[in-house]
């Protein structure tokens, strides 16, 4: 990872920095779980918490957010600029997701 988006993170809690740095390993073309992030930084029962991080990511695309979806599959939060919508796309794009995944809603 780019050694100037680490300094730039240290302003920000330890808690959302675990996050996004576990964010940041997820391989192109790949998903995880809100859930599969927070057992991944010691906090498992914390999925909630992983999305509130991951909402407020100053760091995307660099910190892939968008390849992380809910526990039951569909795509759930994603405030960058198009929602969900443009979320869907850009897994679509790296092969993560077929074109008919849904939706949360």
């Amino acid at each position: 990872m780019n050694p100037s988006i680490q300094q730039k993170m240290q302003k920000y809690p330890s808690f959302y920095q675990k996050v996004w740095l576990a964010c940041a390993k997820i391989p192109r073309g790949q998903v995880r779980t809100y859930g599969w992030i927070a057992r991944k930084i010691g906090h498992p029962q914390a999925a909630r918490a992983v999305g509130q991080a991951l909402a407020v990511n100053p760091f995307a695309p660099t910190i892939p957010c968008h390849r992380v979806i809910g526990s039951n599959g569909r795509l759930t939060g994603y405030s960058g600029r198009g929602g969900l919508t443009r979320k869907k796309a850009l897994l679509v794009k790296e092969g993560a997701l077929p074109s008919s995944i849904s939706i949360e809603k």
